[in-house]
């Protein structure tokens, strides 16, 4: 079996590895950082510098534990430094594991010639490969509105901010979805002062309303500016900064502005016409088992238009690699992406997964739901950190756990509890039964279950 794979962020590289161990042969192709742009540019470094911000905030938090107050001075270069050191090690680890698996790796740029011919432009040659079976998982970039011109030093997007080259004085966040409040989070951390312009009139649109306003106090907290139902129209260069126009009339003069409204795939120049491939605004549709339209071919990651999340990506390579391989034949679980549980690295962190409350209500759904708060929690108490709560959704006849939303320090650990409730469809019992540690925070999980 001639497997070829253009792209190698966590979808691409998930299905080289888990193909070659069952007998195909591999090439992957790959024209940037292996383990993936986005993710590597993207989202490990926002989160390596979360954890910065958080680990200041932990410091200001120390009188209330007994400690003298300390102040952290942020090293920006040293911020730097270790976002690439992590980024180093990762894309390292990839090949290493790639390489010990006999994946044939190619540094350029794919693209299909014909449903079975790629052909992949290197620095040195033109290589042109026959496939068997072809996955595409190029993966997204930021989008850019036609009203903003990016600059990369007052005009941002997410990929100039890892560091930015100055920590902003006054940041003007553009997007109020999952990117959009980790940024105001980080920033607002590192002390700048922060407005974020909501296009609705809740930050996090579609997520549970608990959650949100959980999160809006918090912003509000740290002094955030929310400008609410407005939507950004035009950003302009001012002397010193730069001045956010919006719909409703309403201005933002700040230092910089930070665009976080999105992604488009990435899937120009792959010669998908020429292979018979449909795409959708980019996307390339797949079906259960990430086959386009071309039964051969197929896409995941974020370029399949499914959940942009790094664990789907995975998942969907390691489906595919089985499909490939005739597996499907066998014991076979489809991906749920309705049950994909995903995480917000603000502090407090927020996580959720399966059902939520405002869906089953939208759908006349019955359902149970409970719901404790951290702060009677003694694990929470010791830490000095008892925001947030854990909720639980399920369903009153059976006890089966349909969903949850947690906030408070670790959600996105705690939520794998109730994710794996929700995929094996376990009783709320289940957890409630499960004898946890004492004192910690997952105790609050079997109490919410109660």
């Amino acid at each position: 079996m001639r497997f070829v794979i253009i792209g190698g962020g966590p979808a691409g590289h998930t299905a080289a590895t888990h193909a070659a161990r069952l007998g195909a042969e591999v090439t992957l192709v790959e024209r940037d950082l292996l383990g993936g742009a986005a993710h590597l540019l993207d989202c490990i470094p926002s989160k390596a510098m979360i954890a910065t911000g958080a680990a200041m905030a932990l410091t200001r938090r120390a009188g209330g534990m007994g400690l003298e107050h300390l102040d952290a001075v942020l090293d920006f270069q040293a911020v730097r430094a270790r976002n690439d050191a992590i980024v180093g090690r990762l894309n390292a680890s990839v090949r290493t594991l790639l390489e010990s698996q006999g994946v044939r790796l190619l540094h350029g740029t794919g693209r299909m010639k014909g449903p079975h011919q790629v052909v992949v432009d290197t620095a040195d040659e033109v290589v042109e490969l026959e496939a068997d079976a072809v996955l595409v998982a190029t993966g997204s970039r930021p989008r850019v509105p036609p009203w903003a011109e990016v600059d990369g030093v007052r005009v941002l997007t997410t990929r100039d901010a890892y560091p930015p080259p100055e920590v902003p004085e006054h940041l003007a966040v553009i997007g109020s979805g999952v990117t959009g409040v980790e940024f105001v989070h980080m920033f607002a951390s590192f002390g700048s002062r922060v407005s974020l312009v909501v296009s609705r009139q809740q930050v996090l649109p579609g997520k549970d309303p608990d959650v949100a306003a959980a999160l809006e106090a918090d912003f509000l907290a740290r002094g955030v500016t929310l400008v609410k139902g407005a939507r950004a129209e035009g950003i302009d260069r001012t002397e010193d900064g730069v001045t956010v126009r919006c719909d409703d009339g309403r201005r933002i003069a700040a230092s910089h502005a930070l665009l976080a409204i999105g992604s488009v795939p990435n899937s120009e120049g792959l010669g998908l016409d020429a292979a018979g491939v449909e795409t959708d605004r980019g996307f390339v549709p797949v079906n259960h088992h990430c086959q386009s339209n071309v039964g051969h071919v197929y896409a995941a990651g974020d370029v399949s238009g499914k959940l942009p999340l790094s664990s789907v990506a995975s998942m969907q390579g390691r489906k595919i690699a089985e499909h490939v391989m005739g597996l499907h034949t066998l014991s076979h679980r489809h991906l749920a992406y309705d049950k994909a549980a995903s995480a917000i690295f603000t502090e407090p962190e927020i996580a959720d997964v399966g059902l939520a409350e405002v869906d089953a209500f939208a759908d006349g759904r019955k359902i149970r739901v409970t719901k404790v708060p951290f702060a009677a929690s003694a694990r929470a108490l010791i830490d000095g950190d008892a925001r947030g709560f854990v909720k639980i959704v399920s369903d009153p006849a059976t006890g089966v756990v349909l969903g949850g939303s947690i906030v408070g320090r670790s959600a996105s650990e705690l939520i794998s509890v109730i994710a794996l409730a929700v995929t094996a469809g376990l009783r709320v019992t289940d957890i409630v039964e499960s004898l946890m540690v004492h004192p910690s925070l997952a105790e609050a999980l079997a109490d919410a279950a109660e």
